[in-house]
């Protein structure tokens, strides 16, 4: 019996990557994005996020509609030109959200405009990063948020916090927040209420 469902997880799994690895190749005109859609950047070169966090990717997107993005980067809470984004290494994936109320998300996450990055990715403190500009904005037609939080991973495949980030928080005089609620890009990829399509091309 164990042995039976141990087989039935493997093909399982084994299916899901051979999707995923068949979404990622196929192709996502940005003329078929809607409202609300992620963009979830895909790196060539693993770094210090995706060393932690599911597959090789980095940073996450919002649509806005009219070839522009709302994202939390570097110089705060931003609206992007779309073009900007295409331009970068790496592509972009696109997820669509079930159950999304996207005037209301939109309007929750055009609140956080000029708000500062969170470089330290704590959950007790004014400023925001990439995906929890998405986990905080995003609801359904009930206001229900769609995103909950989980324990952030700053540890590798074998559980080992990254010494990246250990002299990271070392400089700030703080403990590594691992375990902490909190999100990362990677993760929400992958949840069941996100449905990914193609590389996003224009």
């Amino acid at each position: 019996m164990e042995r039976n469902i141990s087989g039935r997880l493997v093909i399982t799994i084994l299916l899901c990557m051979v999707v995923a690895t068949a979404v990622a190749q196929q192709d996502f005109r940005s003329s078929r994005l809607r409202q609300g859609d992620l963009l979830f950047h895909v790196v060539t070169q693993s770094n210090a996020i995706t060393d932690v966090t599911p597959g090789m990717i980095d940073h996450v997107a919002i649509y806005l509609g009219t070839d522009s993005v709302i994202e939390a980067v570097g110089k705060g809470v931003v609206i992007t030109p779309l073009d900007s984004l295409l331009a970068q290494d790496g592509h972009y994936l696109v997820g669509h959200v079930r159950h999304l109320d996207r005037r209301q998300s939109i309007s929750n996450a055009r609140q956080y405009i000029g708000r500062p990055y969170d470089w330290l990715f704590l959950p007790d403190n004014d400023d925001i990063y990439c995906s929890e500009l998405v986990e905080q904005s995003y609801v359904d037609r009930h206001g229900r948020k769609l995103f909950h939080t989980i324990p952030m991973s700053f540890h590798d495949d074998t559980g080992r916090i990254t010494d990246y980030w250990k002299r990271f928080y070392a400089k700030h005089q703080m403990e590594v927040p691992e375990g902490q609620p909190g999100t990362n890009p990677g993760e929400l990829s992958r949840r069941s209420n996100v449905q990914l399509f193609g590389k996003l091309t224009k």
